[in-house]
């Protein structure tokens, strides 16, 4: 999208939305407490544009709660009072995927940084959306195994961006794209409503892969926690 563009649609999108006011912040402050509510203006620049300084956003606030609990509270809120958001992970994209077009509360999932176990005789590791590509590959090799996804930006570029963006990366012709090699998601949608789909048998033909449809989705349908 060209600039004149991005600006029009920017003047478009954000007037169907709310500002964020005072009340907004005491009830996110309520939800994830007040060190977790960030409104600091030098940090937020870092949030506000990509990795290459192309795209800029104008976001004055960032959430960023540390359980799926937490992100389930914080949509739900938003979705009733019409605030507009934006997820990011590790902000290491080259496109302005995960940069505010314009006013929207950033929901960083940074903090959320727990590897919750593997399972050794599937092979299957389970972890949150904010631990880093590099983390959870050597929380693997300890293990002896390995992550079947490996990328530049490993060191800051966050599990959650990378299934949310169907990254490839450089082992991608050896073990394929992440549609197969994701076992299963915990998806927080808009409105709050948590889909969990985490499941360590790898045989599963019973009903519809929802996580699929998440895989790739940038967010758009829901967010990877």
């Amino acid at each position: 999208v060209g600039g004149r563009s991005l600006r029009r649609l920017c003047r478009v999108s954000c007037c169907c939305f709310a500002s964020v006011n005072e009340t907004h912040l005491n009830r996110f402050r309520e939800i994830l407490g007040d060190r977790d509510v960030v409104t600091d203006s030098d940090v937020l620049a870092v949030h506000n544009q990509d990795w290459l300084k192309q795209y800029h956003g104008k976001s004055s606030l960032m959430l960023q709660p540390r359980t799926t609990e937490a992100v389930s509270k914080v949509l739900a809120y938003c979705n009733d009072n019409r605030i507009s958001v934006v997820p990011q992970g590790g902000n290491t994209g080259l496109v302005g995927g995960s940069i505010p077009l314009g006013d929207e509360v950033i929901l960083s999932l940074l903090k959320m940084r727990q590897i919750r176990g593997i399972n050794k005789t599937s092979g299957i590791v389970t972890c949150d959306a904010g631990i880093t590509l590099e983390e959870l590959n050597n929380f693997c090799r300890e293990n002896a195994f390995i992550v079947p996804l490996d990328l530049g930006a490993k060191g800051s570029c966050t599990i959650g961006g990378n299934i949310s963006t169907n990254a490839g990366g450089i082992r991608f012709l050896r073990y394929g794209t992440l549609h197969g090699t994701v076992s299963g998601l915990e998806v927080v949608m808009a409105n709050g409503e948590i889909i969990n789909t985490l499941d360590a048998l790898r045989k599963d033909n019973t009903g519809y892969d929802l996580k699929q449809l998440f895989i790739g989705a940038e967010g758009s349908l829901g967010v990877v926690t």
